[in-house]
This record gives C-alpha cells, structure tokens and sequence, in this order.
C-alpha cells in the first residue's frame, strides 16, 4: 500500500514473452517466398503462353547443331532388339525450347547411406507434372572390388547425379507431345548422317573414347564388319548412340562387342594381379569341403566371390581382410 493506494502484483506468467526459435522462423520466410516463387511463375505461363510452333521450329534448329545431336540419342538392347531413344542432353534441349516449364532434381533427404532423391517436370501452362521419386544407395560395384560403400562426397554426388538424370529424362519426355520428341530424333539422326566426319583424325578420337569405357579397335572393327578408316557415315552415327549408351550407363560392352584376343579389360587386369600375388604365397593344405566344420568357415560369402565362402585361414591370408564386410559385421 502507498498513499492509501493498494496495488495487486501481476502473476509473472503474464509477463514471460514466448522466444522465437530462429529456425522456424527461416523456414516460414522459406516458404512463404518459394509460394510466391510458383505462383509468379504460373501467372508469367498463362500471361505469356506458348506458341507451339515457334517453339517446335526453335527445337528443330537446335537439333541442327552437331554438337547436340552427337550426344542427342543413345541405343540399348532388349530382347534381342536395339532400341533408340532421346537421350539426357537432348530431352534438356527439347524442354528449354519448349518453355513454361519447370524441371530438376531435389536431393530431399541424405541418411543411413542413401539419398533420397526427387526428380521432376511441371508444364506450369497446362498444369501438367511428372514426379519420381527414389532412393540412391552410396554403393558403387565394379567387377575388381566387387559392391563397396562410396565415403567421398564426389563420388556420392555422382552417383546421384547419375541415378537422377535418367529419372529426370523420363519426366520430360512424359510432358512433352510424342510427336515433337519424334521429330527432334529424326532431325537429329539427319544432322548426324550430314555431318558425319569420318576423318583419320575424328576416327581416332572415336576410338580413343571408346578406350575409355573398356572397348578396343578391334572391337569396334569386328562389329562393323570392317577397317575403321572405310567406315560410313551410317555407322558413325550408330557408334555414337551405341557410345551415348555406354556413356549414360544403359548397357554394357558386352551388349555390343565381342571379345577380341586375350587382351584384358580394367578390371580383369587387377584381378589378374591378385591371382598373381596369391600363386606367390606358399599354398596351405586345403580340407575337403565335406569335413570343414561350420566353426572353420566365413560367416558369409566373400563380396567379390558372391558364390563362395570361403575359410576363415584363406581369409587371414587376404589382403583386404582389413575392412571386409564380412568380418566387420
């Protein structure tokens, strides 16, 4: 009480002000601008539509460049047919001329040893969408090392850079008329038939390309049923969807060439070197299957030997016991 005035004291729970938490705070403001991000986006779409032949034409004209059209198509078997489809490069030139249209790929999630990946194509004019989404294991398996977790954060991106590319061609192609794609490949294989250089030089850069995914001269000669330097401009072009398709990882040499000699490929080469190394020990008396006992044994199949386990004294004697899933789970 002062000067006969009484005063009643205020619970101090009405005067605690609740903090915001920063985070929460960010991802409203993330939100709110990326609404506002799409809705700006489909207001330009219906206010500047497409003219479906111009954007045809410009399509068209992109497909005449060289360039392009060497990466454009790729080929693949099934079923003892050679199939031919647009390829990444291509789809991305389709859907840039053919505009309103918003595509990519979201990592959406990275835990446990896998992404979780979401690839996309949205017609903002049309309102029309495509979505895939799917997981990218960080494992990478080469026929040397057999299947082995991917730890460098290029590898991982690569891997899901590759996974999502294929993903996001399927989505573009699901947007675009069929009619436009199929015009585009046409115009396409005609570029590359015109264009076709079957010089010395650009035969050995051919060569030198296919090299690299493991595929010899020789090779490539026994397939086309001639020497290289009498090549036709025909089979140019089919080489370079065959090695589009090498490239993007939808079939393998072994689809398209035969084995020519005993030259062998990269990663026979290393498997060639462990026999060599394992011949140079002094080899121990091996039981016979029948009278190993389960105590003897792997507890599993070795990774680069998935049809064998093998004992536990053959893997003592392995130089990549150290780290080897099987020991280490």
């Amino acid at each position: 009480m002062e000067n006969g005035k009484s005063y009643e004291a205020m619970p101090l729970t009405s005067l605690v002000v609740k903090p915001q938490i920063k985070g929460d705070v960010f991802s409203e403001v993330e939100q709110q601008r990326a609404i506002s991000e799409v809705q700006g986006a489909i207001v330009l779409a219906k206010k500047f539509p497409r003219n479906e032949k111009e954007s045809s034409d410009r399509i068209l004209i992109a497909c005449q460049r060289p360039k392009l059209a060497e990466q454009a198509l790729y080929s693949y078997a099934r079923g003892g047919t050679e199939i031919t489809g647009p390829s990444i490069r291509l789809a991305e030139a389709i859907v840039q001329n053919w505009q309103n249209v918003q595509f990519g790929i979201r990592e959406l999630e990275q835990r446990f040893g896998e992404s979780t990946i979401e690839a996309f194509a949205w017609d903002l004019e049309n309102n029309i969408k495509q979505i895939k989404a799917f997981q990218v294991k960080h494992e990478r398996y080469t026929k040397a090392r057999g299947k082995y977790s991917l730890e460098d954060p290029r590898d991982i991106y690569e891997a899901v850079a590759n996974q999502g590319a294929r993903r996001l061609r399927a989505c573009i192609l699901g947007i675009i008329p069929g009619d436009v794609i199929e015009a585009a490949v046409s115009q396409c294989e005609q570029t590359l038939k015109a264009k076709a250089d079957t010089s010395p030089e650009a035969l050995k850069k051919l060569v030198s390309a296919f090299e690299e995914l493991g595929v010899s001269r020789e090779q490539i000669e026994k397939r086309i049923q001639r020497r290289l330097d009498s090549m036709t401009a025909a089979q140019l072009v089919q080489l370079r969807k065959i090695y589009n398709s090498l490239k993007d990882g939808m079939s393998s040499p072994a689809n398209w060439f035969e084995v020519v000699g005993d030259t062998p490929k990269t990663g026979d080469r290393i498997d060639n070197l462990k026999e060599k190394i394992k011949k140079g020990r002094p080899q121990k008396e091996k039981k016979p299957e029948s009278t190993l006992q389960a105590s003897e044994m792997a507890p599993a199949p070795c990774p680069n030997q998935p049809e064998t386990t093998y004992t536990k004294e053959h893997c003592n004697d392995c130089p990549e016991r150290h780290g080897c899933p099987v020991w280490e789970g």
